[in-house]
Order: C-alpha cells, then sequence, then structure tokens
C-alpha cells in the first residue's frame, strides 16, 4: 500500500429538516388548530481515529463526505427524526486543518479518539410554535438551518517514542529491522527508504517502545533536495532522537561534516527538533577494529564538541544494540515519569549514571 500522510477532503454536514404547517383534523373535532411539528437536525461529521490505519490514501479517491439531512416536521406535532452523524475514519495522530482559512481545527491522537468538524444544521420549527390568541391558524412555519461546509486538509503525524535521524545509508532502516518487526528497505544505495516506518522494540518483559525512522535528510533539502524535508513532521512527537552517523563512510565524508550539515537542515524546518534530546550513534562498527573505532569516536566527538550520549553499534553483528536499548528504554521511563509529574528537565541526560 501507497504511504500517503497528507491529504485534502471536503465534507458537509447535514442540513436541517424544514418545520411543517399542518392542521388538525379529527372527526366529531370541530374546531382544529396548528399541530406542524418540527423538523429534524442535520447529522455532524466527526473524524475517529482508528488504529487500523496507517495512512491517508483511501482519501486519494474519496473525497467527498456527506453527513445525512434532518427529516421534515409532518403533522400531529410529529417531529422528523435526526440525520445520522457522519464518522470518517482516519489513522491515529492526524491533524485537521481547514484548507481555506488555516485554521487549525484539532487532532486525534488515541484509537476511537473523536473530533467534530463540521456540524449539522439546526431544525426548522413547525406552525405549532406560532399560535397565539390573535393568530388562531398560522400558516408560518421555519426551514431548517444549512449544516456546515468546509474543506479540510488532514496531515498524518507519526506517534513515536524515538525517532532516527541521519543522511541517507546512515543505517537506521538496518537498525529498525535490527531491534523490530518492521522491514524496511535495505540496500548499497541511497534513498531506499522513501516513506516512515514503525517498529515496537522489546526491552524485556514488560517493557517495550516505538521507533520511526524516515527518509534520510540531505543538503539542501530545504530547497527541495532529496526527498525534501516534508518527512521530518513525523519526528515532532518523539520524546528523543537517534542522531545515526556512518563512523566509516566508503566515499570518504567526513563524520563530523555528515552531523552539522544534517543539522542545518534540521534547523531550517524549526529550531524544535533541534533543541529536542539527541543522542549520537555511530553505526557499521564492525567494518573497523575496535581500535579504529575508539579513533574516529575521539576524533568526531572533539571536532563536534559533544557532551551527550553516545553510542557505537553495528546492526550486522548486533555490537552495542542490547546496551542502546536499554538506556533507551529507561530514559523514556524517566520522560515519561516526569510528563506526567509536569517536571521539566533541562540537565543533559548520562546514560552512564544510575
Amino acid at each position: 500500500m501507497k504511504f500517503v500522510d497528507e491529504a485534502t477532503i471536503r465534507v458537509e454536514a447535514g442540513d436541517g429538516g424544514n418545520g411543517c404547517v399542518s392542521f388538525r383534523r379529527e372527526k366529531y373535532i370541530p374546531k382544529g388548530g396548528p399541530d406542524g411539528g418540527d423538523g429534524g437536525d442535520g447529522g455532524d461529521v466527526y473524524l475517529r481515529a482508528d488504529s487500523g490505519l496507517n495512512t491517508l490514501v483511501d482519501f486519494r479517491h474519496s473525497r467527498h463526505h456527506r453527513a445525512e439531512r434532518g427529516a421534515n416536521g409532518m403533522g400531529r406535532q410529529m417531529t422528523g427524526r435526526n440525520g445520522e452523524p457522519l464518522h470518517i475514519r482516519v489513522p491515529v495522530g492526524t491533524r485537521v486543518h481547514d484548507a481555506d482559512t488555516e485554521e487549525f481545527i484539532g487532532e486525534v491522537l488515541a484509537h476511537g479518539d473523536q473530533l467534530l468538524v463540521a456540524r449539522g444544521g439546526v431544525h426548522g420549527l413547525g406552525n405549532i410554535h406560532f399560535k397565539s390568541s390573535t393568530n388562531r391558524a398560522p400558516r408560518q412555519a421555519t426551514h431548517g438551518t444549512p449544516g456546515e461546509r468546509r474543506s479540510l486538509h488532514l496531515e498524518l503525524v507519526l506517534l513515536a517514542d524515538v525517532g532516527l535521524l541521519g543522511l541517507p545509508n546512515a543505517g537506521k532502516s538496518s537498525l529498525i529491522r535490527a531491534l523490530s518487526s518492521a522491514r524496511p528497505k535495505v540496500a548499497d544505495y541511497p534513498f531506499t527508504t522513501l516513506y516512515p516506518n514503525l517498529g515496537v522494540v522489546r526491552a524485556g518483559s514488560e517493557r517495550s517502545f516505538v521507533i520511526a525512522d524516515i527518509p534520510g535528510v540531505i543538503e539542501g533539502a530545504a530547497e527541495g533536495a532529496g526527498l525534501g524535508i516534508q518527512f521530518l513532521k513525523h519526528l515532532s512527537r518523539t520524546r528523543l532522537l537517534l542522531h545515526l552517523v556512518d563512523i566509516a563512510p566508503l566515499d570518504g565524508t567526513a563524520p563530523a561534516d555528515a552531523v552539522r550539515g544534517t543539522l542545518a537542515e534540521v534547523e531550517k524546518y524549526g529550531r524544535e527538533l533541534v533543541d529536542r534530546e539527541r543522542w549520537l550513534v555511530l553505526t557499521k562498527r564492525d567494518l573497523l577494529d575496535d581500535a579504529g573505532v575508539d579513533e574516529r569516536r575521539q576524533a568526531l566527538l572533539g571536532e563536534l564538541g559533544w557532551d551527550g550520549p553516545v553510542f557505537a553499534i553495528s546492526s550486522v553483528d548486533r555490537r552495542g544494540l542490547d546496551e542502546l536499548v536499554q538506556a533507551l528504554a529507561t530514559r523514556l521511563e524517566a520522560l515519561r515519569r516526569d510528563a506526567a509529574a509536569g517536571v521539566v528537565d533541562d540537565q543533559p541526560y548520562d546514560p552512564l549514571q544510575p
């Protein structure tokens, strides 16, 4: 299935039903009166989060959605039936904006969440409401009001605990394959990842977290080079980032330049991601011996002035993966506790400290 993370749709709530003009006519009752009932309310339009969906591709072919109109009122003071509301299924993590005004409407973040996006019209009044001592046979009723009609821009932003950041072929897809059941494409050429992937990482019998892999960000991405930076939004809800860098690039590129180049493009996207907690992960350590890894590691950290967490791993022989997973699980648990308690931790995190 093609991955689609943006779509524009048109929604129309149901119109309200019209009120009825009717008079009571029954045998043996010589003097009837107005008995026209009210119309029914129009159906509302909701977006409902469904964990069984992971893309907005369905909306490329189904763009017009309309709720049911309210029924008209009837005689004998009978009220018209309300229109059925329309529930449109969308993936968890969908943001909604008004396509015309760019107003932010809301988002659905958990399975079953509902978001009202178009309100149905109000029912019209029957002539029974207009009778009075001076108007005993009213022949007026009101029409139901139209339901809301609007164009919506849907944007899917994946929900994950950890996001992977780095150049193409930095080893992001290999890492998520090694840690989870996700199976993104892996090959010896750039841009094998064409859309985001999610994987669940198990760190123990009752410990797990979700990791997100996006296409690599290259220099000039903000100007449209490569796949651009449109997928960086999928890292905006992560709690921390893993910045992957190839410790032994075959093209001779300096690892420090790769780190700085990626950060420069991310900064053009927004300071929010640049300020997110970020760990440095040196990949493909299996291509060097231990002495070579230590030498390049020290050179890289010194050139960057890096004082945050750093790990050297190999997705091929799995060296360093267990330490990385356990450190991530421990840190994420702490971040969740702090978030629940409303605590903001601005201190640099050291995974070696208890």
